[in-house]
């Protein structure tokens, strides 16, 4: 089975990656995150998931960065709170541009990080997960990141690994800004 791990950033993905090349599973990092603001901060956090997937041998992929129709996506939730209507659209639109990238280069599946970090909520990233999958064919893989050792593995390699750990997810209307 060929993977798509969609990524929002080398911290909450660093155990994933290692797990799943631990386990020898093929595998395709895609960072996609047009949500992150601004250009500066993307390329940061970018490059540092390049830097992180070198590190394990594991392929890495990049999007498009387009964040003129993530503003689209988003637009009337700019006030919405972290966790809101806001987050959900988002995911929606991040999800759905994975579900379509997994289908048109042969993927079997797909299944991202989104919901390791305590700050999301894991039932709005499934829900989307299953909307985008459903559109696309493509399943998902909805295995619970955060479960299994993977959270304190996670706080661990940041600390080992160095990693840039930023203090929002990325959207220029966060609260964590």
């Amino acid at each position: 089975m060929k993977l798509l791990l969609l990524s929002c950033c080398a911290p909450c993905a660093c155990a994933v990656i290692e797990k799943l090349a631990r386990d020898k599973v093929d595998f395709v990092v895609y960072f996609d995150d047009p949500n992150i603001m601004p250009a500066a901060e993307y390329e940061k956090r970018r490059d540092e998931q390049k830097r992180l997937c070198d590190g394990f041998g594991v392929p890495f992929v990049e999007g498009v960065y387009d964040p003129e129709n993530w503003l689209a996506a988003v637009k009337g939730l700019e006030n919405e709170p972290e966790r809101g209507k806001r987050c959900f659209a988002c995911f929606l639109f991040r999800l759905r541009r994975a579900a379509r990238y997994a289908r048109e280069n042969g993927f079997d599946a797909f299944s991202s990080v989104l919901g390791v970090s305590r700050h999301k909520n894991m039932d709005q990233v499934n829900a989307c997960a299953k909307l985008a999958s459903d559109e696309t064919g493509v399943p998902y893989d909805f295995t619970n990141w955060r479960k299994g050792g993977l959270e304190p593995r996670r706080a661990a390699l940041i600390r080992e690994k160095a990693l840039y750990n930023q203090t929002y997810c990325g959207c220029p209307f966060s609260a964590k800004k």
